[in-house]
């Protein structure tokens, strides 16, 4: 009798659209989401998942902060669609994305490149943005933000050797004024 590794579950989580935006630190992807998110208010098929982090929100990273210990309560209890560490934090989507997602709404949020095809598998409709920008506009960024929890940008840039190979169903290149990339990005959100 021959036995074969376990298949992995299809994705069943539908029918809306997860649109996940990705890209290196200093890329500007909260700048993106914000810009879009006012451009979508008042649209109840589009919404804008707070991540929770263990790390005091400014007023550049708009999300919910949570310590080490009530992040794992908050884990253990289910609370979140996804979880992931980075940069020495640890990150979460609520679980209410999930809710959204099966009325039919599309969710966008912010999320490592490490649990995308994680996402991609339990997810049936699934849009990964990737906003980048040149080396030298990140370390720009990133040495302006003065965020203590954010540690070396040259190490925050180094990670990107990690995802050399990441694809992307779209790239926005987000350099000089951020209208035009947030616009990019909006269209994105309203692709059907």
């Amino acid at each position: 009798m021959t036995t074969s590794a376990p298949q992995p579950a299809p994705a069943s989580i539908g029918p809306g659209r997860l649109v996940l935006v990705v890209g290196p630190s200093g890329a500007g992807k909260d700048t993106l989401i914000a810009a879009a998110k006012t451009s979508c208010a008042g649209d109840p098929m589009v919404v804008f998942s707070r991540r929770v982090v263990t790390r005091p929100a400014t007023e550049a990273e708009d999300h919910d902060s949570l310590v080490d210990d009530a992040f794992d309560e908050a884990e253990k209890r289910g609370a979140f669609a996804v979880s992931w560490h980075a940069h020495g934090l640890r990150y979460g989507i609520p679980r209410s994305a999930e809710d959204d997602i099966r009325a039919g709404r599309t969710v966008v949020c912010n999320v490592s490149r490490g649990i995308v095809a994680e996402l991609r598998a339990r997810f049936v409709r699934v849009t990964v943005v990737m906003i980048s920008a040149p080396a030298d506009v990140l370390t720009a960024r990133l040495a302006g933000r003065s965020r203590p929890t954010d540690g070396s940008p040259a190490r925050r840039i180094e990670r990107n050797d990690a995802f050399a190979g990441f694809c992307a169903d779209r790239t926005i290149e987000n350099i000089g004024l951020p209208a035009s990339a947030a616009q990019s990005l909006l269209d994105i959100i309203y692709e059907r």
